[in-house]
């Protein structure tokens, strides 16, 4: 993921982003799934990042990590549940 930051010319916000999918990728493996997907994005100098856990049949989505993603540098997160899993996303200034 870093990587394809850098090829794309951000480098600033390293440590954050890493955070930032490192939890991410927990809280979807924390569903119980047997995959967890990472997504990348980016535009007008913000990167999107998003997991999806490809757990199907969960409860509603608990917002309880949202602070801690907020506190890691997210500048918008957000967390929902559909019928391919939960997907919980980031947003980061970069």
């Amino acid at each position: 993921m870093l990587d394809r930051l850098h090829e794309w010319g951000y480098r600033e916000a390293d440590r954050a982003a890493a955070n930032l999918t490192e939890l991410l990728v927990r809280t979807a493996v924390a569903d119980g799934g047997r995959r967890v997907s990472v997504h990348l994005a980016d535009q007008n100098r913000q990167a999107l990042i998003v997991a999806l856990s490809h757990q199907p049949g969960l409860a509603v989505a608990d917002a309880a990590v949202l602070p801690v993603l907020t506190g890691l540098g997210a500048v918008s997160c957000g967390t929902d549940t559909a019928e391919d899993g939960r997907r919980v996303w980031a947003v980061l200034d970069l």
